[in-house]
């Protein structure tokens, strides 16, 4: 049975279900489709005829990605740095020595990180798309999702402001009874 405090939650957020696409501004419609067909592993799918505009949909693993061709392919600014504080889109893979081993091979310039985090460790390899959209790839699976204990300010943990106390203990509270949290476990910094 659910209790009050979800109740509450899911009456003031929105109903959501997942993650749908993002869409993407590109300079070159034909570059940034060969990239996230070939790099990505993306396929491209029907997309409506009634668009009076330029671009492509495609779609895998579970998500899409909407390739629109600017208007003004000069204005989208060039990003040479690869910053992995960026605004970025995260895929998990199975290998990441095979993913820099093909990216070594395609020329494609990457950074690498690594994060420990309680003596777990995720790789982390962040390139950009044509347009300078950051890509990461990682196994980011590593890390346990575990909410924060309640108290334990978000502000705190990711050097964001606010305090989210009330959020927090929502989520542990709508959360299986099978999840406990203690004051020992470290949270997870976030990327």
């Amino acid at each position: 049975m659910m209790n009050e405090t979800c109740k509450s939650e899911e009456e003031t957020a929105l109903p959501l279900t997942s993650l749908n696409h993002i869409s993407l501004i590109c300079r070159s419609l034909d570059e940034s489709l060969d990239f996230y067909q070939n790099v990505l592993g993306f396929l491209p799918i029907r997309r409506p005829g009634s668009f009076d505009f330029d671009g492509a949909w495609l779609f895998n693993y579970g998500i899409g990605i909407h390739l629109l061709q600017s208007e003004h392919p000069e204005s989208i600014p060039m990003k040479g740095e690869i910053n992995p504080k960026d605004n970025h889109i995260s895929f998990q893979c199975e290998s990441l020595a095979l993913v820099e081993k093909k990216l070594n091979e395609m020329g494609i310039s990457y950074v690498q990180r690594t994060v420990e985090e309680g003596g777990i460790f995720v790789e982390q390899i962040f390139f950009h798309d044509p347009d300078g959209f950051m890509i990461e790839i990682c196994n980011c699976e590593n890390l346990p999702v575990i909410p924060l204990p309640a108290g334990e300010l978000v502000a705190g943990a990711c050097k964001r402001v606010g305090c989210l106390n009330q959020q927090q203990q929502q989520v542990a509270q709508c959360l299986s009874p099978a999840v406990h949290v203690t004051e020992q476990e470290s949270h997870i910094s976030c990327a």
